[in-house]
């Protein structure tokens, strides 16, 4: 992990003063973030709070009207979702984007299909299935996702809990540095969201940077290292989740409470 010059851990991903306007509706006001390798960073706020367009600014799926997002330090500026994507930033969302009536190979490669080698996939554009079942089975067996015995089954037939994970392993297979999942466990039973939290904990634990948007705060403290709390669109600050309890963190993103910057700030971790 590289450092800065004062020995602080860079972020892989950096958000400084992003501002994002819709008319006269603030959506963002001046939000600082960092998220740094190797751990959960949850996303926390009431409705309204800008959870959601920080994480489209952050993904590419929307521009800031200002500011700065950085990645390993560097400035970098998100035009489309494709441009986050090439620097090794993945979004799910809650919407899943899989495609039902294909198979659990083809939407781990959905929009990356792999062609076969020579004229066959040059020029008639003939994909390679073979070599993309054989690595989205290499991917889910390295993320230990028990749940995905077979690569050939149709996306349609798998439970809810099964799709999410063909979406977040999906995320980790081509998230070379930062994974966003919006509400990954939203509407999934006890042990599907088991699985999925057990999923977000093996990614982080590969070095990925996790962002983690969620209501759910006994999720949000079981595998957060540190809590962004979002309020009316501006970032409150960041707690520790082993020294702040859940009624702490309900309190700051509703505003019964008032943060105390000093008390209540989350270090990055070594």
């Amino acid at each position: 992990m590289t450092s800065t010059p004062t020995g602080q851990p860079t972020p892989v991903l950096e958000a400084r003063g992003l501002v994002k306007l819709f008319g006269r509706v603030v959506g963002l006001s001046g939000v600082d973030l960092k998220l740094y390798p190797g751990e959960v960073l949850a996303v926390i706020g009431d409705n309204g709070a800008g959870k959601s367009t920080l994480i489209k600014c952050l993904s590419g799926a929307m521009i800031p009207d200002g500011g700065t997002i950085l990645v390993d330090g560097q400035p970098v500026t998100f035009k489309t979702t494709k441009d986050a994507r090439a620097v090794g930033i993945e979004t799910v969302y809650q919407t899943l984007a899989v495609a039902p009536a294909l198979d659990i190979a083809s939407n781990m490669f959905l929009a990356r299909e792999i062609r076969r080698k020579g004229p066959l996939g040059q020029w008639l554009r003939m994909l390679d299935s073979a070599e993309m079942k054989r690595q989205a089975g290499a991917e889910i067996k390295k993320l230990g996702i028990s749940t995905l015995q077979n690569i050939n089954q149709a996306v349609e037939t798998l439970s809810g809990g099964q799709r999410q994970a063909v979406a977040v392993a999906r995320a980790g297979a081509f998230g070379g540095k930062v994974v966003i999942l919006d509400e990954p466990t939203a509407a999934l039973g006890v042990r599907e969201t088991g699985q999925v939290l057990k999923l977000v904990k093996d990614l982080r634990d590969q070095g990925l940077g996790i962002i983690l948007i969620s209501h759910n705060m006994p999720n949000v403290f079981e595998v957060a290292d540190r809590i962004h709390i979002q309020r009316l669109g501006g970032s409150l600050g960041v707690i520790d989740p082993k020294t702040n309890s859940m009624d702490d963190a309900v309190s700051y993103m509703t505003g019964a409470r008032k943060m105390d910057p000093d008390k209540n700030l989350a270090k990055a971790a070594n």
